[in-house]
């Protein structure tokens, strides 16, 4: 098994640290911050610190997995790639669709894995949305809208739409079949900082006639994290918040009338995706195979993130 070096033990990159761990798999772990870094050493004795990125480069020759703040996923997955090494970059990709074009052409020119950390499409409900859809027994899929909203922590250098989107897009281009966009509206409220939006809604539409709408904002008096599907012939509601997915036997017909056959819950295996995603990046560089949620998957989201930040700035 191939064992990997995670940049980055912060919020999120600890997160990382400990499911590589107990896969089995943690060769080392690169953080500046000498608290951050005693903190690893404290909990996982016998692993590799490094206090600098290129430090671990140097000494360990695994896959890379970025854990670091966006703007620095660039220019460090694109010196791992150089230096040989697959990697695993968090969420947003880059904060460029350029960047990211690069960094998968990169990729696949010199066969290198490189994987993006869309978490919840690694999340067993989305993962049986995605294949119940497939199999065509709700219909063509019209719609998805997404809801992510809390009282959350308030970026200063980013909106909440490059915070709280990644996930919904993905979700959303998982749910369609990666269609292309065609058409961007959005909106949103700047209350607490100039020019960071702390809620926006946004309409797409994708060549082919299917739309979307997300919801994000981190101002928001409850939690609220859900999708929604709209087909031909059935509805499909995840609420991520209390894990329960829900099949609505429930459509409008050719006359306009409503034609309501009840609904279904549906069971869904309580593994942990962060986990699932985890195994799966491992996999994907002990076969040579590329990932669910691979460089393009990456691109595909930052070029809708970027496009809607446009609109957003007019």
């Amino acid at each position: 098994m191939s064992q990997v070096i995670v940049v980055g033990a912060g919020n999120w990159g600890r997160n990382l640290v400990k499911n590589f761990h107990q896969l089995g798999a943690l060769a080392g772990v690169a953080e500046a911050n000498p608290e951050l870094r005693a903190a690893v050493e404290t909990t996982y004795p016998g692993i590799p610190t490094y206090q600098t990125y290129d430090d671990a480069l140097e000494a360990e020759d695994g896959p890379i997995v970025l854990a670091t703040p966006a703007p620095l996923h660039y220019a460090m997955a694109l010196s791992a790639l150089k230096a040989g090494r697959d990697v695993f970059v968090e969420k947003p990709m880059t904060l460029r669709a350029e960047e990211s074009r690069h960094l998968a052409e990169f990729a696949d020119a010199h066969d290198r894995i490189l994987m993006v950390g869309h978490l919840l499409l690694y999340q067993p409900a989305i993962t049986w949305m995605r294949d119940y859809l497939a199999s065509g027994q709700a219909g063509r899929v019209l719609h998805v809208a997404t809801q992510r909203a809390a009282l959350g922590k308030v970026r200063t250098e980013e909106n909440v739409w490059w915070s709280f989107a990644p996930h919904d897009v993905a979700i959303i281009l998982e749910l369609l079949g990666s269609p292309k966009i065609s058409q961007v509206k959005a909106t949103g409220q700047a209350l607490l900082q100039p020019q960071i939006e702390d809620f926006v809604h946004v309409d797409l539409q994708f060549e082919g006639g299917q739309s979307a709408h997300l919801h994000c904002s981190w101002l928001w008096p409850e939690k609220q994290r859900g999708t929604v599907v709209i087909a031909e012939r059935q509805m499909l509601v995840y609420d991520e918040i209390r894990q329960v997915l829900t099949v609505h036997d429930k459509s409008i017909g050719a006359d306009l009338k409503n034609d309501d056959r009840g609904s279904q819950g549906i069971e869904v295996t309580a593994a942990e995706p962060l986990k699932i995603e985890c195994q799966h990046f491992l996999d994907c560089v002990q076969n040579r195979q590329r990932p669910r949620s691979d460089g393009w998957n990456g691109v595909a989201v930052v070029e809708i993130l970027e496009r809607v930040q446009e609109v957003l700035r007019g």
